[in-house]
């Protein structure tokens, strides 16, 4: 089995180094898939495993291309070290479908722009591109923005388990114009500060956390991120878009299932 949870960290180091997403996407509905964890259990232990920078390796290599905005991943991590202990506080208490369905359709929502699906039903639609906004330097937003987007992104990672960076992402595209690849850059660097310690301690005083297993999946994260992080600089940015698309359909799907 711990041969399983290490595969499973390093998958999950892929996609956070190619989609600047913390890895919870993956690692938790497999953690109840596969090696029958409960909910909690697996959202606890994703959160642990992503409590050291393992996508530090990563994160160097997307500052080099010149894709991060230190400044701003820094205030998002401020937002996301607050955010996450009232979202870990939610999900021990509450019942999360109607936020997860909500959730779904946002992420939907992200998925069909970055598809450019309006662009085909409507004509002379004036398109602003994004493209030439590397790492946002050409507006100048007011820093609390950052914080709030961190602490909207941190309730959902303590919620579901999740990294924060399938908020993060969507919205800096979204509403900051941000290249898409910047954005995953910015996200996975905002995401190597301890920002889930408040969520991961209210898991495990609560009883729910496996320390074993999150150590084993934050050394698999390490040589993932690595990987994931070249393919996603090679990768064209349009072709870029199309892929995380798909991907943001996948997860809205599960997230319905899942929740439904």
């Amino acid at each position: 089995m711990e041969i399983g949870i290490l595969i499973l960290g390093i998958l999950a180091g892929i996609m956070s180094g190619l989609f600047g997403i913390g890895g919870g996407i993956i690692m938790v509905p497999s953690l109840i898939a596969i090696f029958g964890m409960g909910m909690l259990n697996a959202n606890a232990t994703s959160l642990a495993a992503m409590l050291l920078p393992v996508g530090i390796l990563g994160v160097i290599a997307f500052y080099k291309a010149g894709l991060i905005q230190l400044r701003n991943a820094l205030w998002i991590s401020l937002g996301l070290l607050a955010g996450s202990y009232f979202g870990a506080e939610m999900a021990i208490s509450v019942d999360v479908k109607v936020l997860s369905k909500l959730y779904a359709a946002f992420l939907l929502y992200v998925a069909v722009g970055y598809l450019d699906i309006p662009k085909l039903l409507r004509r002379n639609k004036q398109h602003i591109s994004t493209e030439n906004i590397v790492n946002g330097e050409e507006i100048d937003y007011p820093f609390w923005q950052f914080i709030l987007l961190g602490i909207f992104a941190g309730v959902i990672a303590g919620l579901f388990g999740k990294g924060g960076g399938l908020v993060i992402v969507p919205m800096l595209v979204k509403y900051f114009r941000y290249n898409p690849k910047a954005a995953s850059a910015t996200s996975l660097a905002a995401l190597q500060l301890p920002v889930g310690l408040p969520s991961v301690i209210v898991y495990a005083h609560a009883g729910y956390l496996n320390w074993l297993y999150a150590g084993l999946m934050a050394l698999g994260i390490v040589f993932g991120v690595f990987f994931g992080t070249k393919l996603a600089i090679k990768l064209p940015t349009t072709t870029f878009k199309k892929v995380y698309a798909v991907f943001l359909l996948g997860v809205a799907v599960y997230m319905v299932y899942k929740y439904i």
